[in-house]
């Protein structure tokens, strides 16, 4: 089970249609291999201080984490959607994934979520 964002959070972001055939343990494995991208593209293990972070600061991390977990779910059966639809939402999924790995990749964001 994942620390940064829960699995209704990663199919949300996947959207509408997602392949029914996913499991719980789909969703986990997602979700914790997201979150192991995080920690090795910031550089820090959010995970050992993820507990105490206050809430407002936790939604950069869910929000990057659901986004990768999503775009995970979304590739494994894009059958129920068009190719234009998923080509949609993986952009969208991407653009928000880099945009806040980025700013956690940043040692004064790093710090200012610390501290706050």
């Amino acid at each position: 089970m994942g620390t940064l964002c829960l699995s209704g959070a990663a199919l949300l972001k996947a959207g509408a249609n997602v392949s029914s055939s996913l499991t719980e343990d789909n969703y986990d494995q997602a979700i914790e291999e997201a979150e192991s991208t995080i920690c090795a593209i910031t550089r820090y293990n959010w995970m050992n201080v993820y507990a105490t972070l206050n809430a407002d600061v936790k939604y950069i991390l869910q929000e990057v984490c659901s986004n990768l977990a999503g775009i995970y779910l979304l590739n494994y059966d894009m059958s129920g959607i068009t190719m234009d639809e998923a080509q949609t939402r993986l952009n969208v999924l991407i653009d928000g994934a880099l945009r806040g790995l980025s700013v956690l990749r940043d040692r004064k964001v790093q710090d200012f979520i610390n501290g706050a």
